[in-house]
């Protein structure tokens, strides 16, 4: 958290201005030399020289040091994208998965991270489920996705995992105690604006979407989506 704070402060002082113009992905991938790498949780912001000019990136978090060069697969150009965890806005951002680091070791490469998708294990103990008319438990909206498809729910649970800034949105970990870990109904990944920490309990009210392609490769069966956070 201090690390993150630090690293806000320090990008808030930079600009976008006087950049070449914007560089444009080509045939799925883009590369470039890294002239700056900052990460938070969960993520490392890049930015690249590429040929055709300077642009900001976003990575699940990668070991690159400056001077490298890298090529990032799947590229995504977002407009107009505010990163919490840095508390900045980018005029123009790509997000993408680092394909190859032309300069790290192999070791490097495999200490990157995915972005969210199972929690780390955490100890927690039975929630009480919340009362509203619309009050599910976790495993209730785990096992039952395909009925709950596009509804509006409410559930209680304890924090176990936060992943922020990725997507311009933070990705929570929820559990209560209910569902297995064998088959991951123990945990509930849901998405918000809103603040909350590890260990927080929290009552979020959200809508379930099932089958969520973010791409790059990461798929959800379900996620509970634009959630309000209360405790």
């Amino acid at each position: 958290m201090k690390a993150r704070i630090f690293l806000a402060a320090a990008l808030a002082a930079a600009s976008l201005a006087g950049l070449a113009t914007a560089a444009t992905p080509q045939n799925g991938t883009l590369s470039g030399e890294v002239l700056e790498a900052r990460s938070v949780e969960g993520y490392t912001y890049l930015r690249l020289r590429t040929a055709t000019g300077e642009t900001w990136a976003a990575v699940p978090t990668a070991t690159v040091k400056t001077g490298e060069r890298v090529t990032l697969a799947d590229p995504m150009v977002m407009e107009n994208f505010e990163s919490k965890s840095l508390k900045r806005k980018f005029d123009r951002i790509v997000f993408a998965t680092v394909a190859g680091n032309e300069a790290a070791p192999a070791a490097a490469k495999a200490a990157q991270a995915a972005p969210p998708k199972a929690a780390a294990a955490v100890p927690v103990g039975k929630v009480a489920k919340a009362s509203e008319a619309d009050a599910k438990t976790v495993a209730e909206v785990s096992t039952g996705k395909a009925a709950l498809k596009d509804r509006s729910v409410t559930v209680r649970g304890q924090v176990v995992k936060v992943n922020s800034g990725i997507l311009g949105k933070n990705w929570l970990h929820l559990q209560d105690g209910t569902g297995k870990a064998a088959d991951g109904s123990d945990d509930l990944i849901v998405t918000t604006t809103d603040a909350a920490a590890v260990g927080d309990v929290v009552t979020i009210s959200g809508t379930v979407r099932t089958d969520v392609n973010v791409g790059s490769g990461y798929a959800y069966a379900v996620l509970v989506e634009n959630a309000k956070v209360r405790r």
